[in-house]
């Protein structure tokens, strides 16, 4: 018997839904690996994944006789629902969340810690083995849930209520007017960004569905400046308030930032040809696009999770947005270089709980006309 171990868990899916894996570890507390567990789950979402990882490494941890348990994980959304600050609206989550809760009963204690995913490479490789056995599995049977609000979409054949994204760009600032690689830095709109930004407030304004029973939709924005004053442009029009969600920021340019396409092309030519032909590929000192699309596929996770079937809005970036939009059109990464985003242009898609997805409107500037 063991008194105390640590259980990391980690859980993915290549699709979302698609082939998923979990994969758990129980240690004690010097380190020592006390048992393994990983289960291929057929077709299934990252969050379902994630939620079984946890469920897996409590029961591997009650069989060794624990009485307390540390519980890491490098998801956001399952520490923060099982800690009880994030609520649990999901209905593929809730029966999940109330099974682990159910294992962390048996426990004297249970305590919650995000970590990086760097450090949690032990379940992680574990998962990914689980999901390459996955291939070709088919799908687990449902776990039941609430009866859908909306009919089935005829054309897609998607089923249940959407999670509604209103994506808009923020407005100008000194750097997109000069054409130049704009990331991580941190700069204001300009006087004429601020403009758009009051012109898409005043169109939000005036649309359906953004204010009910008086309270305006959540409004999430990026944590850099010039999306914060776009979207607080927004919430002083509806009546509400901005949040942030790092996972909503800008890609990492890195070594690029500042510098103009053809700039970057004279500083670096072989591997800015390599960045525009290949996603994994990174500027020096940036982030590559695969990154970039793993952290904003986490973040649409956790927002419907917490805010499932409901209308968000959200202002970011050109990047996140195209990224978006690419998830509702199951589309390759080349779109990211195909697809072009007007400052302060509203683009919206829908996230289905079947798995579906419906892309609405794309790179609409009407409001600044």
């Amino acid at each position: 018997m063991t008194s105390h171990v640590v259980v990391e868990a980690d859980g993915g899916s290549r699709g979302n839904p698609g082939p998923a894996g979990y994969g758990a570890v129980v240690k004690d507390a010097d380190g020592q690996v006390l048992a393994e567990r990983k289960e291929s789950l057929g077709v299934v979402t990252n969050n379902v994944a994630e939620y079984r990882g946890l469920i897996a490494g409590l029961a591997a941890a009650a069989e060794l006789g624990a009485s307390t348990v540390d519980v890491r994980m490098d998801s956001k959304l399952v520490v923060e629902q099982m800690s009880g600050r994030w609520k649990i609206k999901h209905p593929d989550m809730q029966p999940l969340a109330v099974q682990a809760k159910e294992l962390a009963a048996g426990f004297a204690r249970v305590k919650y810690e995000w970590i990086p995913r760097a450090q949690n490479a032990h379940a992680d490789r574990l998962a990914n083995e689980a999901m390459d056995a996955a291939a070709g599995k088919p799908a687990l049977p449902k776990l039941p849930t609430r009866k859908p609000d909306r009919a089935t979409v005829a054309w897609t054949g998607a089923k249940g209520t959407p999670t509604r994204l209103l994506l808009l760009r923020h407005g100008q600032t000194e750097m997109s007017a000069l054409r130049r690689y704009s990331g991580r830095g941190d700069i204001p709109l300009t006087e004429l960004g601020r403009a758009q930004a009051a012109a898409a407030a005043k169109r939000l304004a005036a649309m359906d569905g953004l204010v009910v029973d008086g309270e305006a939709v959540p409004i999430i924005s990026s944590p850099l400046t010039r999306a914060k004053q776009t979207a607080q442009a927004v919430a002083d029009a509806l009546g509400g308030r901005v949040e942030t969600h790092p996972g909503l920021i800008e890609t990492d340019f890195g070594d690029w930032e500042g510098l103009t396409f053809a700039e970057a092309a004279d500083r670096d030519p072989e591997l800015h040809g390599s960045w525009l032909g290949d996603s994994s590929v990174p500027p020096p000192g940036g982030e590559s696009f695969d990154v970039v699309h793993r952290r904003v596929r986490k973040a649409r996770d956790e927002l419907i999770a917490e805010h499932g079937g409901r209308t968000l809005l959200l202002v970011s970036h050109v990047t996140p947005i195209k990224t978006l939009l690419r998830m509702g059109l199951d589309a390759g990464p080349q779109l990211l270089f195909r697809l072009h985003l007007d400052l302060a242009s509203l683009s919206i898609v829908e996230f289905y709980p079947d798995g579906n997805a419906s892309v609405r409107l794309v790179n609409d500037t009407s409001h600044l006309s």
